[in-house]
């Protein structure tokens, strides 16, 4: 993996490039938020190691930024001391895939890490590929098996909330948020949306993809 790790603690900053090159992964480094995300514009790692608390330009900034100027989807990890499900919220919210409280074990962040890579390793820039379905982010296309699909808007940007952050669960309250923001209905819409979704997505084929995690959530599974 290409791996871009943006810290502005010199010593953690060490020791993940450290950890990332002795499994011989390719890493970059950056001490603020501005040269991390030029750097991501320059040259799009596999993962982004993106912290939260930056001089300058902070975490959800860069996030933000990198996600309305990159020509392709950049892979994010979060890293954050806060633990509060607010500062989760609000990164999932700019774009972030994943999220790692600080402290973390290497291995997990390596983990993480390779999950994230295999999930958005893209042949076109455009396209995300999670078993059979390939979304075309720019287009609006959605493939799976080769049969195109006939989605809804609001459906549509349900199914890719979820294919960014697969195989991560996603709550109700982030996909209401990820959908409508500060201004959800009051009415429950994402119980219709999810059904038009799977309508479309998994009542044609042999093996859903979109799972239901009772008392946490909703999740997108590989087909294959």
């Amino acid at each position: 993996m290409h791996v871009l790790v943006v810290e502005d603690n010199p010593a953690l900053r060490d020791q993940l490039r450290t950890l990332l090159e002795a499994r011989g992964h390719r890493v970059g480094l950056a001490a603020d938020g501005r040269s991390g995300l030029q750097l991501a514009l320059a040259d799009p790692p596999d993962v982004l190691v993106l912290d939260l608390g930056l001089p300058g330009l902070d975490g959800l900034r860069v996030c933000a930024r990198l996600r309305a100027e990159a020509d392709r989807h950049v892979p994010v990890l979060m890293l954050t001391a806060r633990d509060g499900i607010d500062d989760k919220l609000a990164g999932f919210a700019t774009g972030a895939d994943d999220y790692l409280t600080k402290p973390f074990s290497g291995d997990e962040l390596l983990a993480r890490c390779t999950a994230l890579s295999r999930r958005h390793r893209l042949g076109d820039s455009h396209v995300l590929r999670i078993g059979s379905l390939h979304i075309n982010r720019r287009s609006g296309d959605v493939v799976r098996d080769g049969h195109r699909l006939e989605l809804h808007p609001t459906a549509l940007r349900l199914l890719l909330a979820l294919a960014e952050a697969s195989p991560r669960t996603l709550t109700r309250s982030e996909l209401n948020r990820r959908l409508w923001g500060e201004d959800a209905p009051a009415s429950d819409p994402l119980r219709s949306h999810l059904y038009l979704l799977r309508q479309a997505l998994d009542r044609p084929f042999a093996v859903p993809m979109v799972r239901t995690v009772h008392g946490v959530g909703f999740r997108l599974e590989a087909d294959a």
